[in-house]
């Protein structure tokens, strides 16, 4: 055997060094199976490091979106008196968290996020995503924080229609699909109609402007004067691995005020 391999070695030497064509043969086909060998090691590669890739994705989403915030704390319109820029601009700020834990099917939903009070995450903050509203912060420890879901019964959000820019609340029930939410208070006066987009109004913890669904359903009734809207969220609740934490850095003032004016009423 080891004589059979040795000339067998030394007879493929003597071809390739004397016939360029199977040479050049040789060698094309040596370099397609490590090409393809490399590939695979790199498919490995990228796979294994899915988890860094999301994260820098999310701080630069966080950078993106804070960006996006002051250019639309600032209008430019013509008509407009410029002076947001020393009160609204750079109101919001945003820290991206990981999903350690997520509940969709309960009667009451929470999330538990990998960052707390040493992170800055304080109770009361809004937590969005790329794509919608997920709830707020309603505990946090030194390193994680828990969010009441939009999927809680209790959990309601001031939002706007797109194109009548009449408020309401979206709320979610129990026995509603977790793709879904209605949002109540529509006066019945008002022409609504299947896809039409619905927004943060700013009137709760969010920014306004960000988009939470679409007109799923319409002409629900809710008593004599208002309807119900049955909507598809924007969030997809069964795949949340990234959330950003809205920051309001004049939440203290605009509380402040609000209490001393009832307190003076």
């Amino acid at each position: 055997m080891f004589w059979f391999i040795l000339f067998f070695t030394v007879s493929i030497i003597l071809v390739l060094g004397n016939n360029s064509y199977q040479r050049a043969y040789f060698v094309n086909s040596s370099n397609t199976v490590i090409g393809s060998f490399y590939k695979e090691v790199n498919a490995w590669k990228g796979y294994l490091s899915l988890n860094e890739t999301n994260e820098k994705l999310a701080q630069e989403n966080v950078l993106l979106r804070q960006q996006i915030q002051n250019l639309l704390q600032a209008d430019t319109s013509a008509d407009t008196v410029h002076i947001v820029d020393s009160i609204e601009q750079g109101r919001y700020s945003f820290i991206v968290a990981g999903v350690a834990n997520n509940s969709i099917h309960l009667k009451n939903n929470y999330l538990t996020l990998d960052k707390g009070a040493q992170d800055g995450i304080e109770k009361g903050m809004g937590v969005i995503t790329s794509n919608g509203v997920v709830g707020f912060v309603v505990q946090t420890s030194k390193h994680f924080s828990t969010v009441q879901s939009l999927l809680h019964p209790d959990t309601k959000i001031s939002v706007t229609l797109d194109s009548s820019e009449v408020f309401g609340s979206l709320v979610w029930g129990r026995n509603i699909d977790p793709r879904f939410g209605m949002v109540r208070d529509i006066p019945n006066h008002v022409q609504v109609k299947k896809g039409e987009k619905v927004y943060t109004s700013g009137y709760s913890l969010f920014p306004a402007g960000i988009q939470v669904g679409e007109i799923e359903e319409t002409g629900i009734t809710s008593g004599e004067s208002f309807l119900d809207l049955k909507i598809r969220l924007s969030t997809n609740f069964s795949n949340l691995h990234h959330v950003y934490i809205v920051k309001d850095l004049m939440v203290n003032e605009k509380q402040a005020l609000e209490e001393l004016t009832e307190n003076n009423g």
